[in-house]
């Protein structure tokens, strides 16, 4: 690797660090390209435009950057469980991964960035689009399917939405928690919480 192309990977790594810190902290609209520049120390306002292209471009970039770990994470776990028909073990495949990537990150904010992003009808089918149509995450949901043959459609469809609920917003608050030093529970801890609630939540009976 040349060294202009280290530095502009180097830059480009900068820049994504602040703007996701800045989405999280002030949201997304509120938040231009010069902004992220100038926090990013780059001369160039348009440094930006000229590494991402648009404000999307950038956010997806965002989000395919932790999505990649993540899915490398699940795709373990995946050929840990085989073809197992405990809800409990999909869903570990399911939250385990994400909350592990967030304890890995030290003084992050992407659990409140992604939150953000999935709070707004536009900006969620992007995150859809980049991290929640991968296949680790499809087996998954297929999983949930197959341990529950006889739950009905509607019902698996309002438990999907919910999950994701759950999870989005409760990495959101432990994160939030651990930056304001308020924090009651480790990563670990939640991520058991979270996969102990979603395992009732999917197991739980349906009123006719």
């Amino acid at each position: 690797m040349s060294a202009a192309t280290s530095r502009a990977s180097a830059t480009k790594e900068r820049i994504l660090d602040v703007a996701e810190r800045l989405f999280a902290e002030q949201g997304v609209f509120a938040v231009s390209n010069r902004q992220i520049s100038e926090a990013a120390g780059q001369g160039n306002n348009a440094a930006v435009g000229y590494h991402f292209g648009t404000k999307a471009d950038l956010l997806r970039a965002i989000v395919r950057r932790h999505a990649e770990p993540v899915e490398a994470n699940r795709e373990r776990l995946l050929g840990e469980i085989g073809d197992s028909r405990d809800v409990r073990d999909w869903l570990t495949c399911l939250v385990l991964p994400s909350v592990e990537h967030h304890a890995s990150l030290r003084g992050s904010t992407l659990a409140r960035f992604s939150a953000q992003l999935m709070s707004d009808p536009a900006l969620r089918e992007l995150v859809v689009a980049e991290a929640l149509s991968g296949p680790t995450l499809m087996r998954v949901m297929d999983g949930l399917n197959n341990c529950q043959p006889d739950l009905p459609l509607r019902a698996k469809i309002v438990r999907n939405d919910m999950t994701r609920h759950v999870l989005v917003h409760m990495m959101a608050e432990q994160e939030r928690a651990l930056a304001e030093g308020a924090a009651r529970l480790t990563w670990e801890e939640t991520a058991q919480n979270v996969i102990d609630a979603l395992t009732g939540l999917w197991l739980a009976p349906v009123t006719e």
